[in-house]
């Protein structure tokens, strides 16, 4: 693959990167020790830039997690026939999602999406706080400790995000239901 140009670059550290350590955490929960996860994280990452070079991927992040976990599968499926052992002996029924349905997981990715644009409503200092929070996970002491502020602003700025993300989901629900 020839290097990357500098709008690739950019693209790349703007939209791809950041999701990296939420995107190792979640093959760690997932797969544990049977992985090699950087193999996978940077395959993946080289799946997606000649994606992208092919044309504008519309949802990166989705495509990110789609592309590692399908390679987290076939590697463990290329481990487990190279081994002696049996199939058997993986248990795979942890990372399909039979269990799920398909309006079930429509009616989760709507609600995901509803509540990003919630958030993306936010003021800029109470949008940091709020994905510190809800996708990182972070504590409130390590929030203030990234922003430079005071844990007690923190939970001001969580509390006026929740209210606020809650009023806009409410908002945007009531304008989607029918009219009686």
């Amino acid at each position: 693959m020839e290097s990357p140009s500098p709008n690739q670059d950019r693209w790349f550290a703007e939209q791809v990167l950041p999701h990296e350590p939420m995107l190792r955490a979640w093959l760690r929960q997932t797969f544990g020790s049977r992985l090699d996860i950087d193999d996978v994280v940077q395959e993946t990452f080289l799946r997606v830039l000649r994606a992208n070079a092919t044309g504008e991927l519309h949802a990166p992040k989705a495509f990110l997690f789609a592309t590692a976990r399908n390679l987290s599968l076939d590697q463990l499926r290329r481990h487990a026939v190279s081994r002696t052992g049996s199939l058997v002996e993986t248990d795979l029924s942890n990372v399909l999602d039979g269990e799920i349905s398909i309006p079930e997981t429509v009616a989760h990715n709507q609600e995901l999406a509803l509540l990003t644009e919630a958030v993306q409503s936010l003021p800029v200092r109470c949008r940091q706080v709020m994905t510190l929070r809800l996708v990182y996970g972070l504590t409130q002491r390590v929030i203030g400790e990234k922003l430079g502020i005071s844990d007690r602003t923190v939970a001001a700025q969580l509390a006026i995000g929740t209210k606020k993300c809650t009023d806009y989901m409410l908002r945007r629900l009531a304008d989607r239901s029918p009219r009686q």
